[in-house]
């Protein structure tokens, strides 16, 4: 009888020094996880950001080759003055209204 707690005892003690030893690799994954976690978002956040500036002057370029002529963009050229006027006639709208 004895001798059952005695092995009882040491197949616990065994059992909660692997569960010691697991909870210690898994905080030390996740340690691991969360810096990795945190470099990923900080390459995404600068790749998105260096996406919205090539996507900027893509949309420059655009402008540019309308501009100077070039036949292909000035269907966006007359957008671009469209949206201008628009904006413009609003402005005057609301000095208007203001009494300005």
């Amino acid at each position: 009888m004895l001798q059952d707690l005695e092995n009882n005892f040491s197949e616990l003690e065994r059992k909660i020094l692997a569960l010691q030893k697991n909870y210690k690799n898994l905080t030390e994954k996740l340690s691991e996880l969360s810096v990795e976690h945190e470099e990923l978002k900080k390459k995404y956040d600068e790749e998105r950001r260096r996406n919205q500036v090539l996507a900027e002057e893509q949309k420059n370029i655009k402008l540019y080759s309308a501009i100077s002529g070039n036949p292909e963009h000035n269907r966006l050229m007359k957008n671009h003055i469209n949206r201008l006027v628009k904006e413009i006639d609003f402005c005057i709208a609301q000095l208007q209204n203001s009494g300005l």
